[in-house]
């Protein structure tokens, strides 16, 4: 599973068993405190037997870690300690912009291009599959 973080919404994206495809999966909201794991994530998680979490890091274009990577690496952290599930940090520069490329490459509605939710799926697909690629 991978999961592209948001302080409103948290993309998900999985694999199939034999870890080949990621495909968006869902949006999760993420209106509590920042940081802490929403309990429908920890309920996904636990209802798709989630062996590993890739999460999403949004580095600066220069590869350091901003404001918003050390929140997430928080959220990664507390999520770790809620679940137990490994989590593995993926540099996810530039994926939103990627997601949103692909979506107007596949002839979606601006309408579709436009909802940040379609957007958070997928990039979190593009996460997982960039993952997969590299530890195929």
């Amino acid at each position: 599973m991978a999961l592209d973080y948001g302080r409103s919404r948290i993309g998900v994206a999985v694999s199939d068993p034999t870890r080949m495809i990621a495909s968006p999966h869902s949006t999760i909201s993420n209106a509590g405190e920042p940081t802490e794991p929403p309990a429908a994530l920890l309920a996904l998680l636990a209802d798709l037997g989630a062996t590993t979490v890739v999460l999403g890091i949004p580095l600066q274009m220069d590869g350091t870690a901003g404001d918003m990577a050390q929140e997430t690496r928080e959220f990664g952290r507390r999520l770790a300690e809620a679940t137990a599930i490994p989590i593995v940090e993926w540099d996810e520069r530039l994926t939103s912009a990627g997601a949103e490329r692909t979506l107007r490459e596949a002839g979606a509605s601006r309408r579709k291009r436009r909802d940040k939710a379609s957007v958070d799926r997928l990039a979190a697909a593009m996460v997982l599959r960039a993952y997969l690629a590299s530890n195929g």
